[in-house]
């Protein structure tokens, strides 16, 4: 097996994986980089120019691993889709907002790229992408060649999965993003287990972050619902930023639970960004496949409200309540971004981060800044102190090290490669699996350089 990472960068960002095995050439996900612009946030698909994609594989629908899908079914007419059937869904409205966002992006950062893709281009792919239900064998055929597929419901997200080849008697595993917790809403990843593999492609995410002593998922959620609870007995509002996908509807369910079962006081729910309309997908996908716990009427329950408009830095809202927005990060331009701006000079308020915050995005900026220390919104020139409640929560959808470890190393593989992860996270992988078994092939490939395993 050859495997090429087309993410020009590295680590976390445009994920594009290219595997060649036997007859066959793939793609791992599609993705754009969320902190890059224009052509530099696509993979460099340049690398296969001069081969053939037979089929595309992809393992959930968050933008960094979507993202560029329409530009490289455009290079590769002829190449398959696979994914499951949440993911199915999902796909086509996840990338219309992209469409969105970059025809937003393109006038106010006048990015000439812009629109990578448009929604004619959109629609012209979608009938291209062919559902892989969980659990079920796919085989597929090259001249001589057979290649066998297996996806599995890896948690995370709605529709993410990792997966299985079987290809001439030797066995590849593929976690994609991964999460081993049930959440409220989601189960979490059904890997196999007592299996072993040739050759596991793990992500490494989490890789710089120690599982916190004594904290279990439930006790996070305690702990959350304890600082909105004390927030809102002091006279002050919460602001909760979510990514769209799984996050928010996570959330709102854990709130809308909480506030029937008393453990939260019947208050105002402001929501907003495009989380709400995947609410309606996510109800959809409960209804047809089961794949997922939420109901719409989350959203009924909770008289979910729109925050108000043109809120001004340093000015709190006109009313107190707890505001889901995204985006989770708190990008700039974004409904959570204009609420912290809003929030984070009155002692009395909270922000709560319930996910993973990249260091140099505003909300991992803020995670990083001191009480009472100076943070700058630089989008709207404005700067206070740091006055808030600033509070992260152990929540994320991606799997703890210590049980990917465990997970990579039950597999009894002769090879582990690693993805998706900052350079410290892959240092602590390499470091953990080779003291673990000396004996592991551990490689951490290099953008756009094709390894062999």
């Amino acid at each position: 097996m050859r495997i090429t990472d087309l993410n020009r960068e590295g680590g976390i960002g445009s994920n594009a994986l290219f595997i060649e095995l036997g007859a066959f050439n793939f793609v791992v996900d599609s993705g754009l980089h969320p902190k890059l612009a224009g052509i530099e946030a696509m993979p460099d698909f340049s690398q296969l120019d001069d081969k053939i994609v037979h089929f595309v594989i992809i393992t959930h629908c968050h933008l960094d691993h979507i993202g560029s899908l329409p530009i490289l079914l455009r290079r590769h007419p002829d190449a398959r889709v696979f994914m499951s059937h949440a993911s199915h869904m999902l796909v086509a409205r996840m990338l219309h907002n992209s469409c969105n966002v970059m025809k937003r992006q393109k006038k106010e950062h006048n990015i000439k790229e812009y629109p990578l893709f448009d929604h004619d281009d959109v629609d012209l792919i979608s009938d291209r992408f062919e559902v892989l239900p969980y659990n079920k064998r796919l085989n597929l055929y090259e001249g001589n060649d057979e290649l066998e597929i297996i996806l599995h419901a890896a948690g995370h997200v709605a529709g993410a999965g990792g997966f299985e080849i079987e290809h001439n008697g030797r066995n590849f595993f593929f976690t994609g993003d991964v999460l081993f917790d049930d959440q409220r809403i989601l189960p979490g990843a059904r890997f196999p287990e007592e299996k072993v593999f040739d050759t596991i492609v793990i992500e490494t995410t989490r890789g710089e972050t120690q599982r916190p002593e004594g904290k279990s998922r439930a006790e996070e959620i305690e702990r959350l619902l304890a600082t909105i609870r004390h927030t809102l007995e002091r006279g002050g509002s919460v602001l909760i930023p979510v990514f769209a996908l799984g996050r928010m509807q996570e959330t709102l369910t854990i709130i809308n639970d909480a506030i029937k079962a008393g453990d939260l006081p019947s208050c105002r729910i402001f929501g907003a960004g495009l989380g709400l309309d995947l609410a309606d997908y996510m109800d959809q996908i409960a209804k047809r496949v089961g794949q997922v716990n939420f109901s719409r009427k989350v959203i009924k329950e909770l008289r979910l409200k729109r925050p108000p408009r043109n809120l001004k830095p340093g000015r709190e809202p006109p009313e107190q309540g707890i505001y889901v927005l995204s985006s989770g990060m708190m990008v700039e331009h974004t409904p959570s971004y204009a609420m912290a701006a809003s929030l984070l000079s009155q002692q009395r308020n909270a922000i709560c981060f319930v996910g993973y915050c990249d260091p140099d995005t505003p909300g991992g900026k803020l995670l990083e800044t001191n009480p009472g220390e100076t943070f700058v919104f630089e989008a709207y020139d404005y700067q206070t102190p740091v006055r808030a409640q600033i509070e992260r929560f152990e929540l994320s959808g991606h799997a703890d090290r210590e049980e990917l470890l465990e997970f990579a190393l039950d597999a009894k593989p002769k090879n582990v490669v690693l993805t998706h992860g900052d350079p410290g996270a892959r240092a602590w992988f390499q470091d953990a699996l080779s003291v673990a078994d000396q004996h592991l092939n551990v490689v951490d490939p290099q953008p756009l350089k094709t390894i062999e395993i």
